[in-house]
């Protein structure tokens, strides 16, 4: 008797192997899947941010609605005086705060600048806009005699057309840990309608 239950506890521990063995296939199957599964998760969420949080973008820097305060023109000089009200605005489209150095507005006619403006250092938060409002004096007293043909004939015509200028340097910081040097551009091109001395044009890019 002791020989057959003997016997018998071979053969079940025998045939109970193959089902071991086949549970542990199969842990180490759906282990793998885990880990797979994770694996593709993590590559999808570092793609998406690479391609989003991650892309540093250069900031943007333009000027307002433009308010003209005062303006005398003298075709005959030819000369002209101007002070207006704006507002400069930085754009930040990163995930990031974007800090940015002290810069200057230039503002041109004919290639000789007539005036400018400072924009003070500071920063614009994540996915925001940092706006500030600047009083411009514009004036021809240090305009090269050589550009006095043009201007008279502009004059003349009723709208003087004016550019601007800048360039804002800074670093786009991400996550306070990754710092990245981005620079914003701007030109743009302002039309003043001398009878209704206000800007009947403008366009930045």
């Amino acid at each position: 008797m002791a020989e057959k239950a003997n016997q018998r506890s071979d053969e079940e521990m025998v045939n109970s192997q193959p089902e071991q063995h086949e549970l542990k296939r199969k842990k180490r199957i759906r282990l793998g899947i885990y880990i797979t599964v994770f694996v593709v998760f993590q590559i999808i969420v570092i793609t998406a941010l690479s391609l989003t949080v991650l892309k540093v973008k250069s900031p943007k820097v333009r000027l307002g609605a433009v308010d003209v305060q005062n303006f005398t023109a003298a075709p005959a000089t030819p000369s002209f005086d101007m002070t207006f009200a704006t507002q400069i605005r930085i754009k930040n489209t990163n995930f990031g705060r974007y800090k940015f150095d002290a810069s200057t507005i230039k503002f041109d006619y004919d290639g000789a600048t007539v005036g400018q403006v400072s924009i003070p250092k500071g920063k614009a938060g994540m996915l925001s806009t940092k706006k500030i409002d600047v009083t411009v004096n514009l004036s021809t007293k240090g305009l090269p005699s050589s550009k006095n043909s043009s201007l008279r004939t502009e004059l003349s015509t009723g709208v003087l057309r004016l550019m601007s200028e800048a360039t804002v340097k800074g670093k786009v910081e991400l996550m306070m840990v990754m710092k990245k040097n981005k620079s914003a551009k701007m030109d743009c091109t302002l039309e003043v309608n001398l009878s209704t001395k206000k800007i009947q044009y403008l366009k930045c890019e």
